[in-house]
């Protein structure tokens, strides 16, 4: 068996209620080289209301497949702040990005050219909401709520289910909901999916630039919270092979001239040039998603473009409220659940603005 941290939060707690005597602690998170997160924390004198106010700080960069040994010194440079769950207080949490020390956006660093593409089509004010789908597993590394050595039965009473026999994990969807809701994240719904231990958090809708970082903040809220639990997140989006579902990152997608009335004919067109550039879009959409889009399981194949109104078989999705009344926005279905959102979201306003 893993071993797999647990928290002791009663112990804690009483390390946690002591005056922090006027300090701040800001825990400085960042994307590491393979896609995860990492974070460490400094101590503040002061109070900060803006981003501009905190020190550019450093890590090193060998040990994060970032970096290598002989020049190894990565900048952290912050892009925005979010309340601290954990530890409450005037705390903080700092998303930061990585920067090599010549000043130039280290390769993990796709927030920096996903800003700029934000900036030039501001005036489009794009609009995303993000379904992001994921796995928990227990200390054996198995799905939990699983039988060991066995399967649950077949999928369908587990979406959006309700029940001990049925719903696996509970506590720490609800958990991860209100940390979300404190740190200031734009978390909207979470429910039950399709596989037996499997959830589903939305976040947005958030305009441009937000939509990765509070996406990434999510994800880091939610992998903090399962430590309590000795729990494992994971973001594969064929965690299980065979007849079940695989985990998705479905992108929502509107723009001012999309959600105006007659909208629907600028979705049309959009959807129409994404289509253009499937196979760009596929090569930023997420690791293995090959083995999530099959055609099957409420995908589309990973080789063709497909759209439709209500088809959550195609590649994109029209709503079919949307279609009715002429107007709203679209879900783009490929995205994995292991996506970097800033690659995203910067490809879809580009392949459909640009």
């Amino acid at each position: 068996m893993a071993f797999i941290n647990k928290s002791n939060t009663e112990t804690l707690a009483k390390y946690l209620s002591l005056d922090q005597c006027g300090k701040i602690q800001a825990e400085y998170i960042w994307i590491d080289g393979d896609g995860g997160l990492r974070g460490k924390t400094t101590t503040l004198d002061f109070k900060p209301t803006d981003v501009s106010e905190l020190k550019e700080w450093n890590f090193d960069g060998s040990s994060t497949n970032q970096a290598p040994g002989h020049d190894s010194d990565i900048l952290l440079r912050p892009a925005s702040i979010f309340k601290d769950p954990f530890r409450g207080g005037d705390n903080i949490i700092v998303l930061a990005e990585c920067y090599n020390n010549d000043g130039t956006p280290n390769r993990t660093n796709y927030r920096h050219s996903c800003a700029k593409i934000m900036e030039t089509h501001a005036d489009a004010v794009p609009w995303f909401g993000i379904e992001q789908e994921y796995t928990l597993l227990d200390a054996d590394g198995q799905v939990l709520g699983w039988p060991k050595g066995g399967f649950p039965g077949p999928q369908g009473p587990y979406y959006c289910s309700v029940g001990a026999n049925v719903a696996f994990g509970r506590d720490i969807v609800e958990a991860h909901y209100r940390a979300c809701l404190y740190a200031g994240v734009n978390i909207s719904g979470v429910n039950a999916e399709v596989m037996p231990g499997q959830w589903e958090f939305q976040v947005g809708p958030c305009t441009g630039i937000d939509m990765g970082d509070h996406l990434w903040v999510a994800r880091y809220l939610l992998q903090r919270v399962a430590e309590d639990f000795g729990v494992v997140v994971t973001f594969h989006p064929k965690p299980i092979k065979g007849d079940w579902n695989g985990a998705g990152c479905h992108t929502n997608y509107s723009t001012k001239a999309m959600r105006e009335e007659g909208g629907i004919k600028a979705i049309n067109e959009a959807i129409e040039r994404i289509g253009k550039r499937h196979a760009e879009h596929i090569a930023v959409y997420g690791e293995d998603n090959d083995q999530r889009l099959t055609g099957r399981h409420e995908t589309g194949h990973i080789s063709t473009f497909s759209s439709g109104v209500a088809n959550r078989g195609a590649s994109i999705r029209i709503p079919r409220h949307v279609a009715a009344e002429g107007r709203g926005y679209f879900e783009d279905r490929r995205p994995a659940s292991n996506i970097d959102p800033y690659r995203v979201t910067e490809i879809i306003v580009e392949s459909s603005l640009g």
